[in-house]
């Protein structure tokens, strides 16, 4: 049977019934098993998740640049023939072409590619091609942009509206993700037309109080922006259809919250007191002592842990400031009174960082620390896993590993989540749930490095109790910052050079904004083969998303352990990296991130006891907002100010944002540029639970993780 045939009986399998929002994605034309996996690790599983599965950014592509109007980091839409084709081999391969409009030329460079790719790309040929042109050796180039190759008469019609980019996971391309969404609003609209009820969840009453548009033309203008509409407001999420989902993503997130709050109230928790004489024990045997911060946020727990009912605290304490002993010293508490104690950290080398600390404080108790991650053998994790589900005291540190279904804890009375704004409630609630054997539930401490504004922690957290440490151990240095332009690289690879002849580590940041981890590892990459050449009497070392996971945990040791003078990266150590001989941090193009990210970059130096250097490195003309940040980063050292800053800014760089801290549970709202949505989306939470309770498990079942069982976990 031919290929076509075999897909009849499918494709009536799929319109055997209306569709509707709650159906998986199957229900979709050219959603097989494996698709649908690759679209379940995105958190789609059905239609609806497509629908609320938003851009990230936006690109034109409805309009043609001609190559000599292209300027350097604007992307483009460019057409052109190719003149001249030339594929060099070596040590760094690249197959390289030069496309010529009539107005100027510009060269396309693939340093992957196909031998396909090699033989389509000849003289000629005549193509479209969109991408952001970099100054390379020779003028302008494309480094592996989006290409098509045209007819030889005619051209293909542009974009009818602004192109979406979206989150995706390896296997998935731009190119099915968007034809999968167009199915998705095609349903949406006969969706809309005969049960509207499913989609608008939010009561017209409500709607109207807070001039609220309807969603599903919200929906299909966030996903389709038509080309009338300025780009500069879609990109900045300004516009009323995006205001309207940020409002209806941050009720979910306060409902949800409201939810787990209500449910702590009246849970039952295991009463840790204990007599403290294993506590004072740790406390003896620390070669330091705890700061006056750290006892009064220790005690703070302690009075917590000492009640009957689930503790909710969250912890909060600049870079450096000593929280993991704090947790230490709360797990102590748990150990006293014969409990289990999870600590779970968003990355694998925070995790086993974590592991690493506590071994060396709890272990001469005898108390055991056991690290769980992916990366954990077959053998060892059957062990752990067998010791978990006793009985007897054990602490558990891991990544999200923790609260997959097959580990069980026997006795789990105090849950400890690092870094909590990479996790989504959903998650928290997981692992909280895994302490319920005897209708009682663990403790919960949650902790961030970084610093939540007063006015957001008030809205976002009201109700959970708040530990501040704020103030920083002795010894510790202060960073020295400094900002220069990229034209001084010479005098930034000499600071280099001195701080690793006086036996000291460099960080050397490449924090090229893009969504491809193709073109970030690329830059990365050249980055730390310029640096080798320059340096040759160096060790230098590259980490980036796109390592597979032991390669770059191998590489991130032999950071730690001195063997490697400079560390070429990412902002994958953002979190998690603790080396006190580290005394220099570099962070190119400093000005497109945003302050709470770089204070945390920052943070990775100044853990000793030497002075520490961040520069920060930019390319001139700054914008405003550029200028604003690198002043506020010269100018204080303070999370919290710098937090206050930042919300106050209201720039790229967000306070939790995506892609500074992760936030999974968040997809279209910005709590810096929506902060002025929250006494708003609190009063309408109230309202909706008040006189609609039906309607919040569904709001919080759209908008958060489908494994977060509402009011059940």
């Amino acid at each position: 049977m031919s290929p076509g045939r075999s897909r009849l009986p499918r494709m009536r399998r799929v319109h055997a019934a209306p569709l509707r929002l709650s159906d998986p994605v199957t229900r979709l034309h050219g959603v097989g098993a494996a698709l649908a996996q690759r679209l379940a690790v995105l958190g789609v599983e059905r239609l609806q998740d497509l629908l609320f599965h938003l851009p990230l950014r936006y690109e034109d592509r409805t309009r043609l640049t001609p190559i000599a109007a292209l300027q350097t980091g604007e992307p483009a839409l460019v057409q052109g023939t190719v003149e001249v084709v030339d594929a060099r081999v070596g040590r760094r391969r690249a197959l390289v072409a030069l496309i010529h409009d009539g107005t100027a030329q510009v060269r396309l460079r693939l340093f992957h590619y196909s031998r396909a790719q090699a033989e389509a790309l000849r003289r000629g040929v005549r193509l479209r091609c969109f991408g952001e042109p970099r100054r390379g050796l020779a003028g302008l180039e494309f480094v592996h942009p989006e290409y098509r190759l045209l007819p030889a008469a005619t051209d293909p019609p542009l974009e009818a509206h602004y192109t979406p980019v979206y989150p995706t996971v390896e296997g998935l391309s731009q190119a099915r993700l968007r034809a999968l969404v167009r199915q998705a609003l095609t349903l949406l609209d006969s969706t809309a037309r005969d049960t509207p009820e499913a989609l608008e969840l939010l009561p017209a009453n409500v709607r109207q109080a807070y001039e609220l548009p309807a969603l599903g033309p919200a929906l299909a203008l966030v996903h389709q922006p038509p080309p009338e509409m300025t780009l500069a407001q879609f990109s900045t999420r300004q516009h009323p259809t995006q205001r309207r989902l940020a409002f209806e993503e941050l009720l979910a997130q306060n409902l949800a919250l409201a939810a787990l709050r209500r449910r702590t109230v009246t849970d039952r928790a295991p009463a840790l007191a204990g007599d403290g004489r294993l506590l004072k024990r740790l406390l003896n045997s620390l070669p330091f002592r705890l700061t006056a911060a750290q006892q009064r946020v220790t005690q703070e727990i302690a009075r917590d842990l000492a009640q009957p009912r689930p503790m909710l605290r969250l912890l909060q304490g600049d870079v450096g400031s000593g929280k993991t002993i704090v947790a230490c010293c709360a797990a102590a508490r748990a150990f006293e009174c014969g409990h289990q104690v999870a600590l779970m950290a968003p990355t694998e080398l925070l995790a086993e960082q974590h592991a690493r600390n506590l071994r060396q404080w709890l272990e001469p108790l005898g108390l055991p620390v056991h690290a769980l991650t992916g990366r954990s053998g077959r053998r060892e994790r059957r062990a752990v896993l067998a010791e978990l589900a006793g009985d007897q005291p054990i602490l558990a540190v891991g990544t999200h590993a923790l609260f997959q279904g097959e580990v069980g804890f026997g006795r789990l009375g105090l849950v400890i989540i690092d870094e909590q704004h990479r996790f989504g409630v959903d998650q928290r609630l997981a692992l909280r749930a895994k302490g319920t054997d005897d209708g009682s539930y663990p403790h919960q401490l949650v902790m961030t490095a970084t610093p939540i504004p007063r006015t957001l922690a008030m809205t976002l957290y009201a109700g959970l109790e708040t530990s501040i440490i704020d103030e920083l151990p002795p010894g510790r240095t202060p960073i020295r910052t400094i900002v220069i332009p990229d034209s001084r690289r010479e005098e930034i690879i000499e600071r280099v050079a001195a701080a690793a002849a006086g036996g000291r580590q460099v960080y050397w940041v490449n924090t090229l904004i893009d969504d491809s981890e193709l073109l970030e590892a690329q830059a990365a990459t050249e980055t730390a083969e310029a640096l080798a050449a320059a340096l040759p009497h160096l060790r230098v070392g590259l980490v980036h998303g796109r390592l597979p996971g032991p390669e770059k945990a191998a590489v991130m040791q032999a950071f730690v352990t001195g063997e490697l003078h400079l560390l070429v990266a990412t902002t994958v150590i953002e979190v998690g990296v603790d080396v006190p001989n580290a005394s220099l941090m570099v962070i190119e193009n400093a000005e497109r991130l945003g302050l709470a990210q770089l204070h945390q970059l920052r943070g990775r130096v100044g853990r000793g006891a030497v002075a520490s250097d961040c520069v920060l490195v930019y390319h001139p003309p700054l914008s405003r907002l550029g200028q604003e940040r690198l002043k506020v980063m010269r100018a204080s050292t303070d999370g919290f100010l710098i937090a206050e800053r930042d919300l106050e800014l209201r720039g790229p760089g967000e306070v939790l944002g995506r892609r500074q801290a992760g936030l999974a549970a968040l997809r279209i709202a910005d709590l810096a540029r929506d902060a002025a949505l929250l006494p708003a989306v609190t009063a309408a939470a109230q309202w909706i639970e008040r006189d609609y309770p039906e309607r919040a498990p569904a709001l919080i079942d759209r908008w958060l993780a489908r494994q977060m069982e509402y009011g059940a976990a």
